[in-house]
């Protein structure tokens, strides 16, 4: 099993309010394949994705990715982790506006041990034609299709991605969800995905709903969809 969760909680203390936002959790996940968590804003979807991603730290459980013990990582330890295991990619695109595309993916790619070439992963999301291009003078597809290259270019083996389509349109939306399926045959990443957009599930191996800090379904797909059917 490539990512194990067991028992995972979580709760942060504002003042005299305590909030629970994950409550023993316990979800897997195999190696390569594509997972989506699905559930409305405020349900612990980021909180859980962070976590996996030695983002934030748990109260108590397990987290087990690629059989590296996560939740019991110093923080030095972690910073390695989140350096050659895992690719980020979020709704927003947090490219550094007065570098080039190429070397916005390049920055990341001088950081990883074995990366793949900067060259590829352009040719791989469609943007080897503007790599000389600025942020500013992207759409925000493109900047998107940037952010994914800038995750894939060291190698990630786990791939997390908090409501990548949430700032695009159907159709750009639709054309990222290939690039991710694409992404995942190509180099064989398993990708971790969450979103509040049901229709997206289609795309996934496996599927978490999440309510309240909870997950209250868990379900394996029989068939996966090709993201350029799925319709919403």
């Amino acid at each position: 099993m490539f990512i194990k969760v067991k028992n995972l909680s979580k709760s942060y203390t504002s003042g005299a309010i305590n909030t629970q936002v994950l409550k023993s959790v316990e979800m897997e996940l195999d190696q390569g394949e594509i997972g989506v968590i699905l559930g409305p804003s405020g349900s612990g979807k980021t909180t859980l994705l962070n976590i996996i991603g030695g983002i934030d730290r748990s109260d108590n459980g397990i987290v087990t990715v690629n059989n590296i013990e996560v939740t019991k990582l110093n923080d030095n330890k972690l910073t390695d982790y989140r350096r050659e295991m895992v690719g980020f990619i979020f709704q927003f695109y947090n490219l550094i506006p007065n570098l080039t595309v190429g070397e916005n993916v390049e920055v990341v790619s001088n950081i990883s041990k074995s990366p793949i070439p900067v060259d590829e992963v352009l040719q791989a999301v469609g943007m080897a034609d503007k790599k000389h291009r600025f942020p500013r003078e992207l759409s925000g597809g493109e900047q998107q299709r940037v952010s994914i290259a800038r995750a894939v270019v060291k190698n990630p083996k786990l791939l997390l991605c908090d409501e990548p389509t949430g700032a695009l349109d159907y159709s750009t939306s639709r054309d990222i969800l290939k690039l991710l399926q694409n992404i995942n045959k190509k180099f064989g990443t398993t990708i971790l995905m969450i979103t509040h957009n049901t229709a997206i599930s289609a795309m996934a191996s496996r599927v978490y709903r999440v309510r309240s800090g909870e997950i209250v379904e868990s379900i394996r797909n029989s068939t996966v969809m090709p993201a350029e059917r799925i319709e919403w």
